[in-house]
């Protein structure tokens, strides 16, 4: 079972605004489900990272 988090974990998580957090939902970026609040599923984060990772390639 996924640990479900809120737009303010999710955002310390990140380093980011919970606005920021906010914006990644409505866009689509990130997936989301109401339940009283917004709720994130660690799961759904761990894909958002995935997508979104920036890593400089070193060439040798």
């Amino acid at each position: 079972m996924d640990k479900l988090l809120t737009i303010k974990e999710v955002a310390k998580i990140l380093r980011v605004s919970e606005r920021s957090v906010n914006r990644y939902i409505e866009s689509g970026r990130l997936r989301a489900s109401r339940i009283g609040q917004w709720r994130i599923k660690q799961s759904d984060l761990d894909e958002f990272l995935k997508k979104n990772l920036n890593i400089k390639k070193i060439k040798k």
